[in-house]
């Protein structure tokens, strides 16, 4: 796998129970930890994958 595929591509996420936290957390700007959800990292990784730079072709 490349970073050149496409985010198209899907793997299955299987977890024991349904919102199954994922078991790590942030501190918001009121010092609150707010758990990591798997949105937030979809979320993520959609944002980072639209500011992807594509390699120039070697000629």
């Amino acid at each position: 796998m490349s970073l050149q595929n496409s985010s198209e591509d899907k793997i299955q996420v299987i977890r024991t129970q349904p919102d199954q936290s994922l078991g790590c957390s942030i501190i918001d700007e009121k010092g609150q930890e707010v758990p990591i959800t798997e949105d937030m990292v979809q979320d993520a990784c959609r944002e980072l994958e639209k500011r992807l730079v594509k390699p120039a072709e070697e000629k």
